[in-house]
């Protein structure tokens, strides 16, 4: 992420549209707010904004943040300080959460992706690694930006993104169910632009 794409999500109109728009339209998608206990992981978590709406929102009791970025992972315990016991943060690859936090299968009850899987080159590898990461059950949210909004001059002159095997809405939910991964609701908006849904955790025992 370049340094006008971090100031373009680090403004207080994106975080109002986040909050007032994105959150209420993937709580209905996710199927309301997180059980009680609910234990939860968050890919590219930046300085900490979404993982405060994981928090407050989506009434996680506890969420795992990473980011490649060491200075947004900074300014996010900053943000989060006083969560204490609530979040724990660290510099890690979406793709690897097993070195960022030990993530063994089946560790986390909801995984959130606010815009970032579309960053990661081997895109498919960050899908199958929340799957493992997710319980039976377990709830995926994600928004996300499509290669039809990547395409356009605007993004193309502003942001710099991996430039091979990007994803059209329709290519991102098809790979979801390869991993497990059940879509419950998903839509697009501005002319396909940008993706939100959520999925559930297949039991594989079940069925």
């Amino acid at each position: 992420m370049n340094r006008i794409e971090k100031a373009a999500v680090n403004n207080p109109a994106r975080r109002a549209l986040q909050r007032f728009y994105e959150v209420p339209a993937l709580l209905r998608l996710a199927g309301g707010p997180l059980p009680p206990g609910v234990r939860a992981v968050e890919i590219g978590c930046g300085s900490g904004y979404g993982t405060k709406l994981i928090l407050d929102h989506f009434r996680a009791a506890q969420v795992d943040a990473v980011d490649l970025d060491e200075t947004m992972v900074a300014k996010a315990r900053r943000r989060l300080a006083d969560r204490p016991g609530l979040v724990r943060l660290a510099v890690g690859d979406a793709t690897d959460l097993k070195s960022a936090f030990g993530a063994k299968d089946g560790a986390y009850d909801a995984a959130f992706d606010f815009a970032i899987i579309h960053h990661i080159p081997d895109w498919r590898s960050a899908v199958a690694e929340i799957a493992r990461v997710l319980k039976p059950g377990g709830v995926f949210v994600f928004d996300e930006v499509t290669a039809h909004a990547l395409a356009r001059p605007s993004y193309r002159m502003l942001f710099e993104h991996p430039e091979h095997d990007r994803f059209t809405a329709q290519k991102f939910l098809a790979e979801l169910p390869r991993h497990g991964l059940a879509v419950t609701g998903a839509f697009t908006r501005i002319s396909g632009d940008y993706l939100l849904g959520a999925a559930r955790k297949q039991d594989p025992d079940r069925g």
